[in-house]
């Protein structure tokens, strides 16, 4: 009794002790099911939980709480490793930089008359209705353009295509800025559709833009088109070169001589004119919207064409277009053999590999010289011939006035011709 009374707790101590046990029972429960040494078994990329989380929402999402639920800290040490010169600036923005500020609107009117139906002037029509009636209609309308363009030097030059302002009584260039200005148009040329205008700033320092090499652009490269698509102003549309020296018979405007730049770059209505750049924020070409059902595919003039005749057209002069007058296709045998094998045949043409002439023009070089429709042109002063574009680049390139010689097959026969080239104008 006396031993039990000894050992009798003291207050409090009961309370304790029962804490104790508990908390070495929970001890020794952990320890039991810790998870073994990382060696002896394979450790799962996400827990089980995390699994569940990344399959109900999306993953995004889960990483979004991950972060949530990170410390402070953490939090704290991941936004110091963001670069402080971190931008959200991209070449593509360099370069409008560079020639953005040069790019103008071009705005036009031309007065149009109108052809009154003869009726209108018909002394018994009149006799059934009122005279006003015939006063009422317009006699003319204005009809009014815009395009784009851009500044090539300080003097006020701009480049622009010659369909923007193409019988335009008035032209009127407005800047970046929004300074507006009377424009003068200076020439044009509508085979290579070119034009240039001149505006006076009176001394002000215009921006310019900077001119670079076409031949030297390959397909893949960037193409920023700039202008005022559909009235639009300062817009900019970025896409890739999809092809080079796309020919504008290919294109389907056999009244162009040109071997355009293709690009998937959005070019509309009112950026004919306007600047196609490359990565650099240099001009490789110049817009022009002149197929209205290519859709997703633009073209562009080469700058290094313009180049080439500008001063020219400043100048008010006339730029030179040699050609012989013909209407013509690539020919080759199998080709021709398809054709001769064709009982319904127009013409029999050569077997060979050559240009074909299907239509000679009246009054032209080519009927002077006793070319025929069906002669099949195989050489140009001693170089031989397989396309028409490439013979229309060998007419292309000589001087008006200049003797070329021809070789061609007629039938059977082999005929040697000489032409003299003319201005293509001048029919």
């Amino acid at each position: 009794m006396r031993l039990f009374k000894f050992f009798h707790p003291a207050p409090g101590t009961a309370a304790r002790l029962l804490s104790l046990i508990l908390a070495m029972t929970i001890a020794l429960n952990a320890w039991t099911i810790a998870p073994k040494p990382a060696s002896a078994i394979d450790i799962k990329p996400e827990s089980n939980l995390r699994q569940q989380l990344k399959t109900a929402v999306p993953k995004l999402q889960v990483e979004e709480f991950s972060s949530a639920v990170e410390s402070p800290q953490k939090l704290a040490l991941r936004a110091s490793e963001v670069p402080a010169t971190a931008s959200s600036n991209s070449f593509v923005t360099a370069a409008v930089d560079r020639v953005g500020r040069s790019v103008v609107r071009i705005d036009t009117e031309r007065t149009v008359s109108r052809n009154l139906d003869p009726l209108m002037e018909d002394p018994f029509f009149n006799r059934f209705f009122r005279e006003d009636l015939r006063t009422q209609v317009p006699r003319q309308e204005r009809l009014r353009g815009q395009g784009s363009g851009f500044v090539i030097d300080k003097s006020g030059t701009v480049l622009t295509n010659a369909h923007v302002v193409d019988k335009a009584d008035r032209v009127t260039v407005t800047l970046n800025d929004g300074s507006v200005f009377p424009g003068e148009v200076l020439g044009t040329d509508e085979v290579t559709d070119l034009a240039v205008v001149k505006i006076n700033t009176k001394g002000a320092n215009l921006p310019v833009a900077a001119l670079g090499d076409s031949d030297a652009v390959k397909v893949g490269d960037w193409a920023i088109a700039v202008g005022n698509p559909l009235g639009f102003d300062n817009t900019v549309t970025l896409g890739i070169i999809s092809t080079l020296k796309r020919s504008s018979a290919a294109v389907g405007i056999p009244d162009k001589r040109l071997d355009f730049i293709q690009t998937d770059a959005a070019i509309n209505p009112g950026n004919s004119g306007g600047p196609l750049l490359n990565g650099l924020g240099e001009v490789i070409g110049i817009n022009t919207a002149i197929r209205a059902d290519a859709m997703g595919i633009g073209f562009a003039i080469p700058i290094n064409k313009a180049k080439a005749i500008y001063a020219q057209l400043a100048k008010g002069e006339q730029v030179s277009h040699p050609f012989l007058g013909i209407q013509m296709i690539a020919l080759t045998p199998e080709i021709a053999k398809e054709n001769n094998a064709d009982p319904n045949a127009v013409l029999i043409v050569p077997e060979v590999k050559g240009v074909l002439v299907m239509r000679v023009m009246p009054n032209t070089p080519a009927e002077k010289a006793g070319i025929r429709k069906g002669d099949a042109i195989v050489q140009i002063d001693g170089e031989a011939v397989t396309t028409a574009e490439q013979l229309q680049n060998l007419v292309e390139n000589s001087q008006i006035g200049q003797i070329l010689k021809l070789k061609l097959r007629r039938g059977s026969e082999t005929k040697d011709v000489t032409v003299q080239t003319a201005q293509l104008r001048d029919f």
